[in-house]
């Protein structure tokens, strides 16, 4: 990424740049100078960092004693390398943490203690379950950044509509672990092609040879399985503890499962264990029909899809249409060297200024209250109706992935869930195995 840089502009004296150790040093005539310092911003999302690089290139103008520069990581590979990079002492000076990491960071004091560096009345805009989602011990623990509506399913009106599917269906698609009560499965089927065109209602479906799949059932705790739970009545953690391995848990992922290796209208987890965008790729390029996902994917499907699309409500289950919601912080580096600067980043980002541009450029739907319209007039502009997303809320919400020791419980159960999707676990003892796995790992089990 190009670095921006601030002009200081003087009517009679030249402008001197002189690098230093630890900045650039500006000196104005009359021997005046200011130490330069950057501040660097580690996050996953390239939408958002687009966003940021036109909030902070304001941020600049106004304080230009401060470089920012953004680090982008692959999701894949984030926590992974930020564990690494904390504990070596290479992290940025500002990171983002979700929701199932950051207790671990806050409690060895790696992260900075927002209440007390800006002030408790700071939080006033920010949207409150993320704040609650990141209060620890009284203290908050980063600048809410990203707050997630529901998820919801992206749906291809093309592909729909030679199907013969309304996308009202979609609306009221219930599924349920009675056949005679389950109408999403036939929906899914019709959906899904084969390279003949047999759609897999059809006894002469060729499960090998699919050229369109209806859904992407998944190993994908955020858009998937969590909301799949939270339907039937289950949940993935009570508190810290893992509880997915009960009746109705069983009957969820089993249900999921099945779309994927009994009926076939899922890819196949052999390409979804091993590539997080796998459905979203397809989807785009129009080889998916319906994509459960959040308003984290709505800027990289309006950039890559080239059809008509829209947002419906995820399926219902037996205890409704229960989702997720979840948000994203930024969180300040208790051991950079600019502390000072750091601040003022962080001030900045808690900004309806600061946010605007994520939400104006339509990338995620900030934490910032006051910030929040832009997001929603964005896609309106677009023909988007994005108002399932927040609907779906008022049905209540399944508890996020919270817990100190979260990453080493994910690191866990995560090989058997591998193969509990790619059909060589049973469900059942697969969720045996994981969850005693994984309240081991957290010391619960």
């Amino acid at each position: 990424m190009a670095k921006r840089s601030t002009v200081v502009a003087a009517s009679v004296a030249a402008l001197a740049v002189v690098v230093a150790g630890i900045g650039v040093v500006v000196a104005v005539a009359g021997g005046q100078s200011t130490q330069k310092q950057t501040v660097t911003v580690r996050l996953w999302d390239d939408q958002v960092q687009k966003a940021y690089d036109e909030s902070f290139a304001a941020f600049e103008k106004k304080n230009p004693d401060i470089d920012v520069k953004t680090t982008l990581v692959p999701w894949a590979d984030y926590f992974t390398k930020l564990r690494t990079d904390i504990a070596g002492g290479d992290a940025d000076d500002v990171f983002w943490v979700n929701a199932g990491n950051f207790e671990d960071y806050a409690s060895n004091g790696d992260l900075v203690d927002v209440t007390d560096a800006l002030g408790a009345s700071a939080a006033k805009n920010w949207q409150s379950n993320v704040v609650d989602q990141y209060t620890q011990g009284g203290k908050l623990w980063g600048v809410p950044q990203l707050a997630d509506p529901g998820i919801g399913v992206f749906y291809n009106k093309e592909l729909l509509a030679k199907a013969g599917v309304d996308p009202a269906e979609l609306d009221t698609a219930h599924w349920s672990p009675d056949p005679a009560e389950d109408t999403l499965l036939p929906i899914l089927q019709k959906l899904t092609l084969d390279s003949a065109g047999r759609n897999a209602a059809d006894p002469a479906f060729d499960p090998d040879h699919v050229v369109q799949y209806g859904y992407n059932a998944a190993n994908d705790l955020n858009a998937i399985y969590i909301n799949y739970l939270g339907s039937n009545g289950a949940a993935l953690q009570k508190g810290d503890q893992f509880v997915f391995d009960s009746p109705a848990g069983v009957r969820a992922f089993q249900y999921v499962v099945d779309l994927i290796d009994r009926y076939h209208v899922a890819p196949a987890a052999a390409d979804t264990n091993t590539n997080g965008d796998f459905s979203r790729d397809q989807f785009t390029q129009g080889k998916l029909a319906l994509f459960q996902t959040g308003s984290y994917n709505l800027a990289n499907v309006q950039q890559g899809a080239a059809f008509r699309w829209g947002i419906s409500t995820i399926p219902a289950g037996p205890d409704g249409a229960i989702s997720v919601t979840n948000g994203v912080i930024a969180a300040g580096n208790a051991h950079s060297k600019h502390p000072a600067a750091v601040k003022k980043v962080l001030s900045w980002l808690g900004s309806e200024e600061g946010s605007a541009a994520i939400g104006a450029g339509g990338s995620a739907s900030p934490a910032v209250v006051p910030a929040q319209q832009s997001f929603l007039d964005y896609w309106k502009s677009k023909g988007i109706d994005v108002s399932p997303l927040y609907a779906v809320l008022k049905n209540g919400s399944v508890q996020a992935p919270q817990g100190a020791k979260w990453a080493a419980a994910q690191s866990a159960f995560g090989p058997t869930f591998e193969g509990i999707f790619d059909g060589s676990i049973p469900v059942g003892d697969g969720l045996r195995k994981a969850q005693h796995d994984a309240n081991a790992a957290i010391g619960a089990g």
